[in-house]
């Protein structure tokens, strides 16, 4: 694990960064906005990311690199060896949790039909019941008291989902990767499946992970099950899925795809039971700031000896 600095610590962020957002620094803190032989400490976000791997060889005293993201598996390749890299899990768990329960309650109580009802301009006397006399429009909604939510990454993101769901009436099990009291591990996943009536996919991307959604996964859940990705879009078959959504045995919420960005034209955009938006789960308007007090707490801790946060110790 790399020493701490002992002198002034010199922290490289980019033009478009948010300082005011970093809170009061110790003196010992320098920032500078372009790389340099004295550097510390590499924030990467969307600007400096592009530079990346080739700027690393311009920063050889380099001990840490600090990501505005949760998910660095892409990030991790290029840092050289020995150096600490840290993700900002936990800036994004509240809205990424936001967006999961907002697509759930939307295609439990298929929204995006009555949108396109909307959008037609037709009132469908059908669709409320105790009015109706013949078959609605819009397939038959429900609520989600009772029903049954498998998350399959248990971790901070995963914790603030249930929190928000259980006022609902929902119930939760979580499958995580070491077993925890209240959390099941990865060989519950085929008893499981069957049992849930929505799946939420919130798992980092790894040689583990890629594609655990494939063909038998899918084919384990319940008939009419949703499944919601909002972690990274290689965890699906791309092609398993639009088949069983196009056969009408699942729906799902997608906020990544594979590939991504979704072309033109891709099946998946016009596929039956899918609702999908461009990776912005985790991306509300405040989601930068929220993100750079992070980074001035670590680096509050980085120059007082403490243990930095979110480390990843597999670099």
């Amino acid at each position: 694990m790399p020493t701490f600095a002992k002198g002034t610590v010199v922290v490289l962020l980019s033009q478009g960064a948010l300082r005011e957002e970093l809170g009061v620094l110790p003196q010992r803190v320098r920032l500078v906005d372009g790389p340099g032989p004295e550097v510390d400490v590499l924030v990467v976000d969307r600007d400096l990311a592009d530079r990346l791997p080739s700027l690393f060889a311009e920063l050889p005293a380099l001990r840490v690199v600090q990501s505005l993201s949760a998910g660095v598996e892409g990030l991790l390749p290029m840092v050289p060896d020995g150096v600490m890299v840290c993700n900002a899990s936990g800036v994004h768990d509240g809205p990424v949790a936001e967006w999961c329960v907002a697509v759930i309650l939307a295609l439990e109580r298929r929204l995006p039909g009555f949108l396109e009802l909307q959008r037609a301009g037709r009132w469908d006397l059908n669709a409320n019941d105790y009015r109706g006399s013949g078959p609605p429009i819009v397939d038959r909604f429900d609520d989600l008291d009772g029903k049954r939510v498998l998350i399959v990454g248990y971790g901070s993101i995963g914790r603030a989902l249930a929190a928000r769901l259980k006022p609902f009436g929902v119930e939760v099990v979580g499958i995580a990767k070491h077993r925890r009291p209240d959390v099941r591990t990865p060989d519950a996943l085929s008893e499981l499946l069957p049992w849930a009536d929505i799946v939420v996919l919130l798992l980092p991307l790894t040689s583990e992970t890629v594609r655990i959604a494939d063909g038998t996964f899918l084919d384990r859940m319940k008939p009419g099950a949703l499944l919601v990705n909002a972690a990274r879009g290689a965890l699906v078959d791309s092609e398993a899925l639009l088949e069983r959504l196009c056969a009408g045995r699942l729906r799902a919420a997608l906020d990544v795809t594979d590939p991504e960005p979704l072309p033109y034209g891709h099946p998946l955009w016009n596929a039956p039971g899918v609702l999908i938006t461009p990776h912005v789960a985790g991306a509300p308007i405040r989601w930068r700031a929220r993100a750079y007090r992070f980074v001035g707490d670590q680096l509050r801790r980085y120059a007082s000896g403490q243990a930095l946060l979110n480390v990843r110790t597999d670099y």
